[in-house]
């Protein structure tokens, strides 16, 4: 039986790697879960799962997607089978106002994911999938004729998602790691990431991954 660990790295476009300036996608070895991958040198593989738009729990109707994370997630747990550690960054999309607005919602969200995780029927032998939650980088103003960062969400309220995320952690017994102490949004929109911030994710990712997943 294999030793390489397997991790599911569940997000938004922050994890499918979008880049602000070119409108497109960052290169493969540049997006976070692909830099976390490389960083634990063999011992797991790190399989993402990013979408654009992607919320906690909430319906965007308007999306070509089914964007909803509490809706796909069981199917991903099924598919990915068998997995050693859930990473989940998710809320960005939760604050645009006509999908939620607030943190609270965010935070029940998050929550709702973590007890899928945990409830989903694995096999029989399978042990507890380890859950940990990170809080996206927060807003900042955007450059150019509008300062709210794209979507119309609150800068404020951005800042209230690590506090919340990480009593949801300590809640549902998962890990918490704020990607606010090692990455900051683009200027060009407020929200996402250019290449250099989105490595920095994986990066600072490696040494708590490795703890939680006991590879030395």
């Amino acid at each position: 039986m294999s030793d390489v660990k397997t991790i599911l790295a569940f997000g938004d476009s922050l994890t499918w790697g979008a880049d602000p300036v070119s409108g497109g996608r960052h290169r493969f070895e540049d997006r976070w879960p692909s830099v976390l991958e490389a960083g634990l040198e063999g011992s797991a593989r790190v399989i993402a799962e990013g979408l654009g738009g992607r919320t906690t729990m909430f319906d965007d109707h308007g999306a070509a997607a089914d964007r909803n994370g509490a809706r796909i997630l069981p199917t991903l747990l099924g598919s990915h089978y068998p997995l050693d550690l859930l990473i989940i960054m998710l809320g960005t999309n939760d604050l645009k106002p006509h999908l939620c607005g607030t943190v609270s919602g965010a935070g029940s969200g998050i929550e709702r994911l973590a007890e899928i995780a945990r409830a989903y029927p694995y096999g029989r032998d399978s042990a507890v999938l380890q859950v940990l939650i990170v809080a996206p980088p927060l807003f900042d103003e955007a450059v150019g004729g509008d300062w709210q960062p794209v979507g119309g969400s609150s800068i404020a309220e951005s800042q209230k998602l690590a506090p919340r995320y990480r009593e949801a952690a300590a809640s549902c017994g998962g890990a918490f790691f704020d990607a606010a102490a090692v990455a900051v949004a683009s200027p060009v929109d407020g929200v996402h990431l250019d290449a250099a911030n989105t490595r920095a994710i994986g990066q600072a990712l490696v040494p708590v991954v490795r703890q939680l997943l006991g590879l030395g």
